[in-house]
This record gives C-alpha cells, sequence and structure tokens, in this order.
C-alpha cells in the first residue's frame, strides 16, 4: 500500500511538470474517426521521439479527444496515442487529456501555439476548431482541406502538402506524414524559437497577427448567421412556396 501511494506521488509529480510553457506546444483535439487520421504525428516515432527531445528545441503534444462508442478502429486509433503517452522516450511531451468536453476544448484553443489538423482530403467538412484558434492567437498546421484550403495564404500559417490526393489512402498517410514532419522542422520550430536579442519571437508574432488579421474575420459565426439569414431565412420568408425558396 505504501508503494501504490508512493507511486501516485510520482506521478502526480510528473503531471506538475510534464508541460512546460516555454515550449512549443501543438494541440491535437477532435472526434477521432479514422479519416481525421489524430495518428498521423505519430507514424514516424523515431523522428516524434527525436523532435520532442531535442535539447535545444522541444516541442510538446497535447491530444484530448472521443471516438464514437461503435467506432472501433476510431477508438483503437485513440489508445494507441493513450499509450504512447506512458512510454519512456515520449512521456516528456505527449499528454493524453480524458473526458474530451467543451471546457477542455476551450482551455485547448487558448493554450496552444499550433493547432494540428491532419484529415485524409477532401473528406474535411470544414475545420471549425482551427478557426477559434485563430481568434486566440494560435497558428494552424494543416492538410489544405476544410477551410484551410481557403483560407492559408502562406504566412497566416501552415500547411501540410500542397493540395494533392492519391488513390491509396496508405499512400496518401505517408505522403502527408512527410510533408508535416518536414514542414514542422523547416518552418514551424525554428520560426518559434528564432528570438531577438530580448527573447522575443518576433517572427512568430508577426505571423500570429497576419493571422488575425487575415482570418478573424471572415471565419466566425457573424458571418454564418449572416449567410443564412440573407440567403435562406429572409428569401423563405418572403415565400410562397418552398420550391420558390430553394
Amino acid at each position: 500500500m505504501q508503494a501504490e501511494r508512493q507511486g501516485h506521488r510520482d506521478l502526480l509529480r510528473h503531471i506538475d511538470h510534464v508541460l512546460d510553457p516555454d515550449i512549443l506546444t501543438i494541440g491535437c483535439a477532435r472526434r477521432f474517426a479514422t479519416y481525421k487520421r489524430g495518428d498521423l504525428i505519430v507514424s514516424q516515432v523515431d523522428r516524434l521521439t527525436r523532435m520532442i527531445n531535442d535539447p535545444k528545441r522541444p516541442i510538446q503534444i497535447i491530444f484530448a479527444g472521443k471516438a464514437h462508442p461503435d467506432d472501433n478502429e476510431g477508438k483503437a486509433l485513440l489508445q494507441r496515442i493513450a499509450r504512447l503517452s506512458y512510454e519512456k522516450n515520449l512521456r516528456s511531451g505527449i499528454v493524453f487529456v480524458e473526458n474530451y468536453d467543451y471546457n477542455v476544448a476551450r482551455h485547448l484553443v487558448q493554450g496552444v501555439d499550433v493547432w494540428l489538423n491532419t484529415p485524409r482530403r477532401p473528406l474535411e467538412a470544414c475545420g471549425t476548431s482551427g478557426q477559434k484558434v485563430v481568434l486566440n492567437g494560435g497558428l494552424n498546421l494543416s492538410v489544405l482541406d476544410g477551410w484551410w484550403n481557403e483560407a492559408y495564404d502562406g504566412k497566416n500559417g501552415f500547411a501540410i502538402g500542397h493540395g494533392g490526393m492519391h488513390n491509396d489512402p496508405g499512400v496518401q498517410n505517408m505522403r502527408d506524414a512527410e510533408y508535416m514532419y518536414r514542414v514542422l522542422e523547416t518552418e514551424v520550430i525554428p520560426l518559434y524559437y528564432q528570438r531577438d536579442t530580448g527573447g522575443i519571437p518576433t517572427g512568430w508574432i508577426k505571423r500570429m497577427k497576419h493571422a488575425m488579421k487575415t482570418l478573424g474575420w471572415r471565419f466566425n459565426a457573424d458571418r454564418m448567421v449572416k449567410d443564412y439569414a440573407v440567403r435562406f431565412y429572409m428569401p423563405a420568408s418572403g415565400a410562397t412556396s418552398a420550391e420558390w425558396a430553394g
């Protein structure tokens, strides 16, 4: 019993220090359907381990989400990520937050530096979580699908790939994983850790401001409500039939 209590205390001490506010923090939280590929970031474990344990420019990843009770493949994907978070070489940089809900999501979009979205193109309907991140000063790292295909301008976040697709999902997964790791290694991580003499990541902040300036006014609930009102509700209110309103 004493050893068990000591084990709990050791775990709590680890939890208290597992996240470092000075380390590049990537958020990956969503419904764990297989097409969303929430495990793409862990598809090359050795490469990911090197990034997490880099002595000068480490990263840390926060996962959260749920799978449908009847989606066994989605549940297996989620379980794999949860198990990886306990591995010795990864536990300092991978955190899985249980009981995902609106409150957890709210804290994540407020607290991460980068929001990762890796659906299999062209299956993403929109990607509204990335829109919430923008208004909280975060940057998106996403496949060019859903809203990001329309929103990305080369300077307001980061893109995974060039919008291409392959008939073989395995080939597409492999290509997108390579694009993702390459962007992390050559763009995201260097920009975040590039500091001026005062320790300020000026290039990163410039990109944050550009993202808020170019995306905040375009992708929000105000525009959605206006579009519904102008395109559907107002025409329907003056219509004499459903056929005319359509």
